[in-house]
């Protein structure tokens, strides 16, 4: 099978996500800490509504779980990656184009969160959208790719009426 014959199946397309989603994290957290040296200046205005704030995210989500203190940055690293191969299993298995692309867009997002907290000790935060007097958490391009993907999969099994749609592999 040729690499424009496997890209053109759902696992190519979902391991194409990945890699993307991956890439384009890592490397705008890489702009971030080292070519803005965020860090260093705390927050910069990029639009009315959105910022670039830097946050070292020892936590997860909201900053859930906050208190395993250095333990946490094992802890969750291990449970990103088991569910990041579970995720990989589901990629491989189905028949359906878009989930695959957003399984994979949510493994890239789980492995570079895990990237942040092996190699920072903590999650790389940076957009911070608000207006009106609202503002949301800060998050990063990881986030943005799992919270996305997971709308878009919900969206998928909503509208399929509850009819099995993804057809996974057995076997």
């Amino acid at each position: 099978m040729s690499s424009r014959t496997f890209m053109l199946r759902p696992a190519g397309l979902g391991l194409l996500m990945l890699m993307l989603t991956l890439s384009a994290d890592q490397l705008s957290k890489y702009w971030i800490l080292y070519g803005l040296d965020l860090p260093a200046r705390g927050s910069v205005k990029v639009l009315p509504f959105l910022n670039f704030t830097m946050v070292w995210n020892h936590a997860v989500t909201f900053g859930m779980f906050g208190g395993l203190g250095g333990a946490g940055r094992i802890v969750f690293s291990a449970i990103a990656l088991a569910v990041a191969c579970c995720l990989l299993v589901w990629i491989f298995r189905t028949h359906s184009k878009l989930t695959a692309a957003c399984v994979g867009a949510i493994t890239g997002g789980a492995i570079g969160n895990v990237m942040d907290r092996v190699r920072y000790g903590a999650v790389v935060d940076f957009l911070h959208a608000h207006a009106f007097g609202w503002s949301w958490y800060v998050f990063n391009v990881a986030d943005s790719a799992i919270v996305c993907a997971v709308c878009m999969l919900l969206v998928q099994n909503f509208l399929a009426g509850g009819q099995q749609q993804d057809n996974v592999k057995t076997g």
